[in-house]
């Protein structure tokens, strides 16, 4: 019992549910008297739907109109939940972060798979323990009203799929496969960055020897997952008449982060859900030429000023890793205690992860390539963006698993040292013995 999956996943969800219960009656009951909108930009997509205006509107100080600002799972998600307990009420709060929170728990299954899979039992299941009380799965399950706890659980799916998937012949299982990518990017299209690496290991065996077959795999999926994101394509081509297969907010993204404002690694108080002279530009352009412009700009401070884009960059690259934007001796002397335990943890979960896929590539491990080339390319974006750790989050399963692998390959090997080392101590003591005279 203690060792199955489904028991582990009912104790992360109980462990979440009494963080839930814990944080609503200390903060969130006084956040919704104060200020009834939550979710940000996503609530107010889903405000929109429930109240009849459509998928519009991402922005809580004015309405603006038809928006491709996301994907449209959660947002429909979100507006479900609007329509069946109140758009912004108490109770949707509650209720939408008990999904979260259970999306979050379910998490613990393909985490537990991945470690079997990729090494052994032992690892899976001492990772999907870990995930029960990682702060970082209970932080962002239950203070975030966002897609971070589905797209972890939709990535670590699909990274599970991909381990079961190599070298398989199976017609069915390859157009699961596409369609699996297409409800993982209707959710958040940022793991789409790793689709060709993840898809092209699966199918590297047979490239090697059965090409035909190969061929006719990748067509069927591929048309597969055309198929999944050609619905919402096609919307954006009939609203905006322009082809958006995800999302149109990038450019924006790109702004924030590379402008003359910033000061060190991005500008959030120039969001235009903050700002509202951004806000009121927004409306006035509407979101695609709003965009175009915000993009033009971007693009036009990064050829000007290539030396504070690369540090920007580089403070990014330390915010995805760290967990913070400025060097460790820069903020240790004057950050509280848990600010540095905080730094601390993000430290060594970081380090361990990178130690785990060395160790599984020197074991000759064939699952530290897709590992490590998920850790590799799924930041990437942010790089040039802007980073958080919830922007990360949908890799922290995968980093545990290497980081749980990391520990366990450590101790396996200290072991082995100091077994080898009190052997040869004994055999060292026995030879002694037996040359003393009697």
């Amino acid at each position: 019992m203690f060792g199955s999956v489904g028991f582990v996943v009912i104790v992360a969800f109980l462990v979440r549910t009494g963080f839930l219960y814990y944080y609503f009656h200390s903060v969130v009951q006084r956040i919704i008297l104060d200020n009834p909108p939550f979710g940000f930009e996503a609530g107010s997509v889903a405000a929109a739907i429930a109240q009849g205006r459509g998928f519009s509107s991402p922005l809580r100080m004015v309405r603006t109109g038809p928006t491709v600002w996301f994907t449209p799972i959660y947002p429909y998600l979100l507006a479900g939940v609007f329509k069946l307990f109140g758009v912004f009420s108490y109770t949707s709060s509650l209720v939408i972060r008990c999904i979260d929170n259970a999306f979050s728990a379910c998490t613990c299954w393909p985490i537990y798979a991945i470690g079997a899979k990729a090494f052994n039992k032992r690892v899976g299941a001492a990772a999907a323990w870990i995930w029960v009380l990682l702060p970082m799965s209970l932080f962002f399950s239950t203070v975030w009203v966002w897609d971070t706890a589905l797209s972890t659980l939709m990535l670590a799916l699909i990274v599970v799929t991909t381990f079961n998937l190599r070298g398989s012949e199976r017609l069915s299982a390859w157009m699961g496969y596409g369609a699996l990518w297409a409800a993982g990017s209707m959710v958040n299209p940022a793991p789409v960055s790793v689709l060709p690496p993840l898809a092209l290991w699966a199918l590297w065996p047979l490239l090697r020897s059965r090409l035909a077959s190969a061929s006719r795999l990748v067509l069927a999926s591929s048309l597969i997952f055309a198929a999944g994101i050609t619905p919402w394509t096609i919307r954006n081509y009939v609203v905006f008449g322009k082809f958006i297969p995800f999302r149109s907010n990038f450019a924006l993204e790109l702004w924030l982060g590379n402008n003359p404002a910033v000061p060190d690694s991005w500008s959030p108080w120039l969001h235009p859900d903050d700002d509202p002279s951004e806000a009121a530009k927004y409306a006035r352009m509407t979101e695609i030429p709003y965009m175009q412009e915000k993009q033009q700009e971007a693009v036009r401070f990064i050829r000007t000023h290539p030396l504070d884009t690369l540090n920007f960059t580089l403070h990014r690259f330390s915010n995805n890793w760290l967990g913070m934007d400025q060097a460790p001796t820069d903020l240790w002397s004057h950050v509280p205690l848990q600010v540095k335990l905080i730094m601390v943890g993000n430290c060594v979960f970081a380090l361990l992860s990178l130690l785990g896929a060395l160790f599984a590539y020197r074991e000759q491990n064939e699952a530290a390539l897709p590992l490590a080339l998920l850790m590799l390319l799924f930041p990437l974006l942010f790089y040039f963006t802007h980073a958080s750790t919830r922007y990360r989050h949908p890799m922290d399963p995968i980093m545990l698993v290497l980081a749980v692998y990391a520990l366990a390959y450590a101790g396996a090997y200290l072991l082995k040292r100091f077994s080898g080392l009190e052997s040869r101590q004994v055999i060292r003591l026995t030879n002694t013995r037996s040359q003393m005279p009697n």
